[in-house]
C-alpha cells in the first residue's frame, strides 16, 4: 500500500500517464463479484500477492493538487508496477 507507479488503462484513459498512488488491492476482481479488499501488506501477502486477475485502487496524484481523493480500481496488469503480471499469465 502506498506504492507510487504510472497508470496505462483503456478501461480508465483518463488515469493514463498519471502517477497514482495503491490504496487497496481487489483481490480476484476481475474473476469473481466477491472479491476480497485488501488495504494491508499483510493481508495482502497472506492472500498470496498481486496476481492478475486483480484489481487495484488507486489515487492519482495531481500536478497541482497532491493526491486526489477520487480512486479507480484498473486491472493490475494495467499499472507498470504489475505489468509482469500480463508477461507471466501469457507463459
Amino acid at each position: 500500500m502506498g506504492r507510487c507507479t504510472t497508470c496505462d488503462s483503456d478501461e480508465h484513459p483518463y488515469l493514463r500517464g498519471y502517477e497514482v498512488v495503491v490504496v487497496a488491492v481487489l483481490k480476484n476482481a476481475l474473476r469473481t463479484e466477491e472479491y476480497e479488499y485488501l488495504t494491508t501488506e499483510e493481508e495482502v501477502c497472506a492472500a498470496g500477492g498481486v496476481g492478475p486477475d486483480d484489481r487495484v485502487e488507486v489515487a492519482p496524484i495531481l500536478p497541482k493538487d497532491g493526491l486526489s481523493f477520487v480512486t479507480s480500481d484498473p486491472r493490475a496488469i494495467d499499472l507498470e508496477a504489475f505489468r509482469f503480471l500480463a508477461r507471466d499469465r501469457a507463459n
